[in-house]
Formats: structure tokens, sequence, C-alpha cells
């Protein structure tokens, strides 16, 4: 076999893979600019004849989208944001502080928070959001999706720590920095790669995350938008348009992410697999 089709057996594989995951979202948001089901129907995977946006006007205020968009992004942004925090100076004081038996201890510590399955936490974080009275407050999802974001992301910022060359720590404490002072100004700006990978996995966990927000949270103008979507589902069950244009608000932000921050998070989960 020539080395030239060898090499590119494995591109035309990965471009079938790509057109195969891209294909079903392209036709949800071509169906979301069609004007009815009849459109979508005589020319289900085709382009539209004429796209109307205002599919997008009414699921955004008639259908509360809005409401449950701007729920799910602040939730999940500051969740995320706090997670992470938590997690860099968790990881900070295993990797950079030397307390010997104790990080260790500590690192198994957030390893058998890895090995509980969330689900299998529900009714324990019920009973505790229950006994604290933040039942049908956003503060019942903030609190588990920042606990449940710590024990991976300490493992992955951890691992880009180690890979931090110790002299800056040592030339850094010569200049006079705290600790503190040392996380915030060196650790933290040399760690960025990591971090956007960790707010990236956090906030894909806490935008999707539907199972908590369905059974903490009753009132409609605190939903989020995978709880939202169940209502506008059953709402707008024979208007597949408007079903697509909801499909699409879920999703646009997530790409968008991912297109600015792709280099970043490659970076960020590369991290500490070579060393020296």
């Amino acid at each position: 076999m020539p080395a030239a089709l060898k090499k590119g057996i494995p591109h035309l594989l990965l471009i079938a893979y790509v057109v195969a995951v891209l294909y079903p979202f392209v036709f949800v948001v071509f169906s979301s600019l069609k004007e009815s089901n009849q459109a979508i129907a005589e020319n289900p995977w085709g382009f539209p004849f004429e796209m109307k946006f205002e599919n997008y006007v009414n699921a955004w205020v008639n259908a509360k989208i809005s409401v449950y968009f701007w729920n799910s992004l602040y939730l999940s942004t500051t969740a995320a944001v706090s997670g992470v925090l938590i997690a860099a100076a968790m990881a900070f004081a295993i990797t950079r502080m030397r307390f010997g038996r104790s990080s260790k201890l500590l690192t198994q510590f957030v390893l058998i928070g890895m090995l509980i399955p969330g689900n299998a936490l529900f009714i324990s974080q019920y009973l505790l959001v229950r006994d604290l009275h933040i039942l049908n407050t956003h503060w019942a999802l903030f609190l588990p999706y920042v606990a449940g974001a710590v024990p991976m992301s300490v493992l992955l910022i951890a691992a880009f720590m180690r890979a931090i060359p110790g002299e800056l720590e040592e030339a850094a404490v010569m200049d006079g920095l705290s600790s503190a002072g040392l996380f915030a100004r060196i650790v933290l700006p040399l760690t960025v790669p990591a971090l956007v990978t960790v707010f990236i996995i956090n906030f894909l966990g806490n935008w999707n995350e539907f199972l908590l927000a369905n059974f903490f949270l009753n009132k409609d103008s605190l939903r989020t938008l995978p709880t939202g979507m169940v209502g506008f589902r059953d709402t707008f069950q024979t208007n597949y348009a408007q079903m697509c244009t909801g499909i699409v608000y879920s999703v646009v932000p997530v790409l968008i992410i991912y297109a600015f921050l792709q280099e970043k998070i490659i970076e960020g989960l590369t991290a500490g697999g070579v060393k020296g």
C-alpha cells in the first residue's frame, strides 16, 4: 500500500466521522429556519427556501427560552468558576506546599470522591439542601455543582502544576512573595491552559445537568435550560420548527466556547503527559 494512501485513510475515516456527527445538527438548524411541519416534511434535509428567523424570536420570548437560558448560563458559569478556584487552591496545596504525608492523604481523599457516582448521592444531597432551607433556590444547584466538580478538577490542575519548574517558586520566595502571592501571581497565570480545560468540563457538566435541577427547583422562573426544554417540548410537540429552535439555543453556547478555546482545552488535557 502506498505511503500516501496509508496516511490518508485515517483522515478519511475522521472526515466521515465528523460528517456523521454534524449532519444531524445541520438538519436541526435547517429545520429551525423552516416555516412549518409541512416544509420540513417536503424537504427534510434541504436548505430552507425561505428562512424564518421569527422562529428564534418566538422561542426566545413566548416560550421563555430566554429565562431558562440565562438561568443556565449564570449558574453554569459561576459554579464552574468557583469550582476552578477551589480546585486550583487545593492542587497548589498538594503539589507545591510540600506537606509530606498530609499531601498524600489529601490526594487519596480526593480520589475517593471520584469513586462515588454522582447519582448515588442524590438522596443525601436532597436531605442536605432541605435541611439548609435552600430548596427551590439556585443555591440548591450551585453548591452540589461546585462540590461535585472538585475531585476531577484537582487531579487535572495538579498534573499541570507538577510540571512547573521549582526554580520559579524559589525565585519568587526569595523576592519576598508569600504563599498567597506565589499562588495568585506565579502559579495561576502559568496554569491557565489547565484552568480553561477544567472550566469547560465543569461548565458543560453544569449546562447539561438535569436530575438535580428537575427535583430541586419547582418554580418556572428558576428552571434551567434542560428542565425548561421538557416543558418546551410538551408545548410545541406538534411544531417541529420550534422544537429545533430550542435545541439550537441549547447547543450553540457550547459550540462557541469550543471554537474559541479549543487550543487551551487540548493543551490542558495533555498537561503532565511529557516530562523534561
